[in-house]
């Protein structure tokens, strides 16, 4: 925490105990008047949400750990260009990670790698890409996490922000338009061809195994 306050250039001033029902507007107001312990609370109730959504765009830890903390230090530096009747500020944060993600992915240039990578295997857990009866439920009920991970990562940075945003975060079709930055009719759109996407790279993979598995019998009785 106090290399992310060195790095923005904040000084706190003396905190104060708060109360834990304090919205995030409520702290908000409390961070940008230097209160260290509002934004200590702010930032352990938003960061795993905005790891997690980077992650999921991503597919890197290392990535979705970098975009985390450039993201809580816009927010120290630039709290107040927040407009609360844009949207909440879930939303916000997750519309300056989207930038900060889509930027790197087009520096590094390494989204198929990213999806092919052992390394990175173990970065997304069943528990973290599908909720129980979510929306993705049906999609991927017969699917494996790996085959659905690859196939998101696959999808197109436009398409795969929806699905991630939607689906996996649960968020309104509202709160998403305010973290992409689009018109709620363009999130519907975009989501409802990002999952025939989905399920078009799901059946191909699945296909593409199927003939693996004919091609190589003795696989079955190792």
């Amino acid at each position: 925490m106090n290399q992310l306050c060195q790095q923005a250039g904040w000084q706190f001033q003396d905190t104060m105990t708060l109360p834990t029902t304090s919205s995030d507007l409520d702290l908000l107001r409390l961070v940008m008047a230097g209160d260290e312990a509002a934004f200590t609370a702010l930032y352990r109730r938003r960061q795993a949400g905005v790891y997690r959504f980077a992650l999921h765009m991503s597919g890197s830890q290392t990535i979705a750990e970098d975009v985390t903390q450039e993201v809580f230090i816009v927010l120290m530096r630039e709290a107040g260009r927040y407009d609360s009747n844009r949207g909440s500020l879930a939303a916000y944060l997750y519309g300056i990670a989207r930038n900060h993600v889509l930027r790197r992915i087009e520096q590094d240039r390494l989204l198929v790698q990213l999806a092919d990578s052992a390394e990175e295997g173990d970065a997304l857990t069943p528990a973290s890409m599908i909720t129980e009866g979510g929306p993705l439920d049906d999609l991927t009920r017969n699917e494996t996490v790996e085959a659905v991970r690859n196939s998101i990562l696959a999808l197109p940075p436009h398409y795969r922000e929806v699905i991630v945003l939607c689906d996996l975060h649960e968020m309104s079709y509202t709160e998403a338009a305010s973290a992409v930055g689009c018109a709620v009719g363009t999130v519907r759109s975009r989501l409802h061809r990002a999952r025939a996407l989905l399920v078009e790279k799901l059946h191909a993979a699945r296909d593409r195994n199927r003939a693996s598995e004919e091609a190589n019998p003795a696989r079955c009785f190792a």
